[in-house]
């Protein structure tokens, strides 16, 4: 492995600043060149060179994030396309997308360059908005696509529809179609099931919604979820991965398909989703506070 790029969440800068010690320490004792982007937070360390985040591409063979699941989602997004395969360092609270913990960073490290690991491709969507039948919006995201109302909204009327086949005209405080990856992010909170990311399939979960039945529906990849937003003049959200935000009107539909891209996972021998899931479900359990 010839170079490592670095990519921090600066809001954990204490937490970062010695995570990133001690993978300078590992690699400079193998030789191995590691790539920082440009940042006012950046402190010089010797072996690191500082590049903006576009140049790691042919430069790094694999980029490490260090962050929470938020961290790993905007990288995602941003080397979409690049064929960069990521490994997160989780520094957040829960951190289902990250595959290493800090106690374990130097053998991690150690899989990593001794080729000890695969590369899973991860299902991206792609979601595309027409008002009065022409494109006004097109996005790219990992986690999910949310339709969700604004702060003063009343009820949202999702009219919900697979393949042009209508599925359901959701009442409901919002509409989450995710990935399997997302699984673990709103859709859960919403009362989503947990789906292995090794599967081809889009998950539609409404949230909060005011019907008898409310169950998800898992979808195949290879359909089309569209969503036909019924808002009166009411403020309504479209929100990609959680991060990126766009106002929808009455009658806008979203198109939500698989893309064409996905992206590039490492996951470290001995690790796999349901051990993962096991730890992550361990350490809510552990935090939660003692009932009196």
């Amino acid at each position: 492995m010839k170079g490592i790029g670095i990519v921090p969440n600066w809001k954990k800068k204490r937490e970062v600043e010695a995570i990133i010690t001690r993978i300078v320490t590992f690699c400079q004792q193998r030789n191995i060149q590691l790539f920082l982007p440009q940042s006012d937070e950046l402190v010089a360390q010797e072996g690191v060179e500082v590049l903006p985040l576009e140049s790691f591409v042919g430069k790094a063979d694999v980029v490490i994030v260090l962050g929470g699941d938020g961290t790993i989602l905007r990288v995602a997004r941003q080397f979409s396309g690049s064929h960069l395969p990521i490994l997160g360092v989780n520094l957040g609270q829960m951190g289902f997308m990250a595959e290493v913990e800090p106690p374990m960073l130097e053998t991690s490290l150690q899989k990593l360059l001794d080729g000890h690991y695969k590369v899973r491709h991860r299902l991206m969507l792609s979601c595309r908005v027409f008002r009065q039948d022409r494109p006004v919006a097109e996005y790219t995201a990992l986690n999910d696509v949310v339709i969700s109302k604004g702060p003063f909204s009343r009820i949202v009327y999702a009219d919900t529809y697979v393949n042009d086949k209508h599925l359901e005209t959701y009442p409901s405080d919002g509409l989450i179609v995710s990935t399997p990856t997302g699984s673990t992010g709103y859709s859960l909170s919403a009362g989503g099931p947990i789906v292995n990311p090794a599967l081809d399939v889009m998950i539609i979960t409404p949230i909060c919604p005011h019907l008898l039945h409310h169950r998800s529906v898992i979808v195949s990849s290879s359909e089309r979820v569209s969503i036909r937003t019924l808002t009166r003049k009411d403020e309504v959200i479209l929100t990609v991965d959680g991060q990126v935000g766009f106002s929808l009107q009455d009658e806008d539909v979203v198109h939500v398909t698989r893309a064409p891209l996905t992206t590039p996972i490492i996951q470290l021998q001995g690790s796999d989703f349901y051990t993962l899931m096991h730890r992550k479900l361990n350490k809510v359990i552990q935090r939660e506070p003692e009932r009196v």
